[in-house]
């Protein structure tokens, strides 16, 4: 499957091919890879590249991006290399366990490597695919790597249980290349409890929609989203508009306040009261002369 080339342990910056990552490159993940070879005076580790035959022998990263912009910054002319030839699925699993096993994800870079990651697995190991693994597992068969005990794994760096890490595989699984890009535009962070909720969707049009308003900042997170979809379908009630709940709340509030509590109320915002009512009029006659 693979085959180290031990005899190439540097190559020219130049002649390396950086394409087609799963994760951008991080500006402060670069500047910190800077900062320690800047004081250590060395690159701690070497940049893995496999070499493609049937690509006239070029070299391809498959692990170290961001070491290999920190050296193409720097103006380095050769970087450390382990060297490979192997085919596509061993390069595709080194460099998702890569991400997973050293960086710092965000849950919804987790999540789409994880479902990537099973994915490549279950293409390389077929007999480890729900239901042939279980029909094996009868007949005494063993499988060293599974993608449960991979699963597990995760589970226990993340701090997270195994029945979560599965649910943000099915969260991964659920994403296609279109999803990924527009929630990584997202104004705030996807957060877990998101895709958890995700990964709850089955219907196309819903995932395009809970989405699509989460990369716009139009919802406050995924289940407001599905909420939303409901609503517009006639599913559901439509969510409650947070500016007319809260003064239905003070408008209630003011009712109910008896005349003495509505005049210390008063006077304590009087100041407050006076410069948002100016405001408004002031608002009302820009209004007006337009």
């Amino acid at each position: 499957m693979a085959e180290q080339l031990k005899t190439i342990t540097e190559l020219p910056v130049k002649d390396i091919v950086m394409r087609d990552r799963r994760r951008p490159v991080s500006a402060a993940g670069v500047a910190a890879i800077r900062a320690s070879i800047e004081e250590l005076g060395v690159m701690q580790d070497p940049i893995h590249v496999r070499k493609v035959p049937h690509r006239g022998g070029e070299y391809v990263l498959m692990v170290g991006a961001h070491r290999l912009t920190a050296a193409i910054e720097m103006g380095w002319e050769t970087i450390p290399v382990t060297c490979w030839k192997c085919n596509d699925d061993f390069a595709a699993l080194m460099e998702l366990d890569d991400n997973l096993a050293g960086a710092e994800l965000t849950a919804l870079d987790t999540a789409v490597f994880l479902a990537e990651r099973k994915r490549v697995y279950e293409k390389m190991h077929p007999e480890t695919r729900r239901g042939v693994a279980g029909a094996l597992a009868k007949h005494g068969a063993t499988d060293t790597m599974s993608v449960a005990s991979f699963s597990a794994a995760t589970a226990e760096k993340f701090g997270l249980t195994d029945r979560h890490i599965r649910r943000l595989i099915a969260a991964g699984e659920r994403l296609d290349g279109r999803d990924i890009q527009l929630l990584r535009k997202a104004p705030k962070p996807i957060t877990l409890k998101d895709l958890m909720e995700v990964s709850k969707i089955g219907e196309t049009g819903e995932r395009y929609h809970v989405v699509e308003a989460l990369s716009k900042g139009a919802v406050k997170n995924a289940a407001a989203a599905r909420k939303s979809w409901k609503a517009e379908r006639g599913e559901a009630p439509a969510p409650v508009n947070q500016t007319e709940q809260a003064f239905a709340r003070l408008s209630d509030a003011w009712k109910r306040a008896p005349k003495v509590a509505r005049a210390r109320f008063l006077e304590a915002f009087a100041e407050q009261i006076q410069t948002e009512l100016q405001e408004l009029v002031d608002g009302l006659t820009e209004g007006d002369d337009a």
